[in-house]
């Protein structure tokens, strides 16, 4: 069943970088593909390390976000790199 558009009292306000994200969607880590949508912002839903390209990088440019912990991770990412994450249960979350 889709959603009720009459229940999102937000549905008619423009998607803005700190807002809530309207979707979500989980991660499996690619060192070659990029996500389907780029994210707002990422959840870790167990903790590790976080290798990721920011969406503004290079392929050359991925960081690594160390022991991060369990919750929210406020990088726009366009790939969490398979190599050097340890970090599970990611889900990106977008508009």
């Amino acid at each position: 069943m889709p959603a009720i558009p009459s229940r999102d009292a937000y549905r008619t306000l423009a998607p803005a970088p700190g807002a809530p994200a309207r979707r979500a969607e989980a991660v499996t880590p690619s060192d070659t593909t990029d996500l389907t949508i780029y994210a707002k912002a990422l959840y870790v839903g167990g903790g590790g390390d976080i290798r990721l390209l920011p969406v503004g990088a290079e392929d050359s440019e991925a960081v690594t976000l160390k022991s991060h912990a369990v919750g929210y991770v406020a990088v726009q990412a366009r790939r969490i790199l398979a190599t050097g994450t340890t970090a599970t249960q990611i889900v990106a979350l977008y508009d």
